[in-house]
């Protein structure tokens, strides 16, 4: 099993990474992580840690070019293999691509993983763990190219290859389901719907929310949403504007991050976007949709554009979709005509998974 990881400067891959192994590991199976810019410094002892980028294109791709063919040598003989690597560099050079596809082919991949983060994690790392100069409009940019060219990458070389895109998570690291995406070839893989900005104030709301996700977690392998919170930025940039700040405070990886009110409504119509596009790629990647509709004070049920749009988009591309209804309010026709079934409570939806063991495929 060979898998091609990338993803931009900020996420920090190589940790999380590091987890899949050691979980792998647990579980009996031996993964070797062959991590391309630690192996392209110790190609280059003379260059500095942190300058690679800035030596000439030429002598900056034939060390590339060296360590994906010792990568080439690996990966006929470990059993299983992690390459992480970037699809595309953003430096003083211009854009430019990390990979060459002639030894694409060659390392020919089973399966292409592109990593993201939320917005506010990356603008966290970057400032504490390297000297890239940033804005918030610049780390949504090239996170979105790095899936782009992810995403031509896989077509390039083999469009046959399954490619995903996973969230590396908001609070806790998404490395059970990125171990389950390798090998857990049975399990089925759904994508998670629910009401997010809409019920944004609403504690006792995200909190049957939140067990939802978790029960479903443990049945299906999930694509989540909620993997990335950066949609609230735009509300909380409007809060600070009415209160006269210049600056929008978010509590991310257990500590308060300070960013500028200016940025973040600059990235507001950017937030919006990818996160149609993001949500609908996730859609696509999954076998089906399970949608949990929780129920407002007044009893209404809690369904806003967002999730409608979601069900109809998962009918369209084919998918099963489930909806957990549990307001007495009776669902819209758009919705009663798209779903595969209905359920009233969480707990109807989970005894009809495990009897119908619908986590198989």
């Amino acid at each position: 099993m060979i898998v091609v990881v990338t993803g931009m400067v900020g996420i920090d891959k190589k940790s999380y990474l590091q987890k899949v192994c050691r979980f792998a590991e647990r579980k009996g199976k031996k993964l070797l992580l062959c991590n391309v810019g630690d192996m392209m410094y110790a190609e280059s002892p003379d260059v500095p840690k942190g300058k690679i980028l800035d030596i000439p294109l030429r002598r900056l791709n034939s060390i590339r070019r060296s360590v994906f063919k010792d990568i080439i040598v690996k990966a006929k003989k470990a059993p299983n293999l992690l390459v992480n690597t970037h699809a595309t560099f953003r430096w003083r050079h211009g854009l430019f691509p990390a990979i060459d596809f002639d030894q694409m082919r060659q390392l020919n991949a089973d399966i292409y993983i592109c990593l993201i983060d939320d917005v506010i994690a990356l603008h966290r790392r970057m400032t504490n763990e390297h000297s890239i100069e940033h804005s918030l409009k610049d780390l949504i940019v090239w996170r979105e190219e790095e899936i782009i060219c992810t995403e031509m990458l896989y077509k390039g070389v083999n469009e046959k290859s399954p490619f995903y895109c996973l969230a590396r998570g908001f609070r806790k690291d998404t490395v059970e389901v990125f171990y389950k995406l390798i090998f857990g070839n049975s399990c089925k893989k759904a994508y998670l719907s629910f009401p997010i900005t809409a019920v944004a104030d609403m504690e006792k709301v995200k909190k049957e929310i939140d067990n939802f996700r978790r029960v479903m977690k443990k049945l299906f392998i999930c694509f989540d949403p909620g993997d990335l919170e950066e949609s609230y930025l735009p509300r909380y940039a409007k809060q600070a504007m009415q209160a006269g700040q210049d600056f929008v405070e978010i509590k991310t990886m257990g500590k308060t991050t300070r960013l500028n009110l200016q940025q973040v409504m600059q990235i507001e119509r950017d937030i919006n976007s990818q996160t149609y596009a993001r949500d609908f790629m996730l859609i696509d990647q999954a076998d089906m949709l399970i949608s949990f509709i929780p129920t407002l004070g007044d009893g209404r049920a809690a369904i806003s554009s967002g999730v409608e749009r979601e069900i109809q988009h998962a009918h369209e591309a084919a998918k099963e979709v489930y909806v957990i209804w549990t307001a007495k309010q009776t669902p819209s026709v758009f919705v009663m005509q798209t779903a595969t079934k209905f359920f009233s409570s969480l707990n109807d939806a989970m005894e009809f998974f495990k009897k119908n063991k619908k986590g198989k495929k």
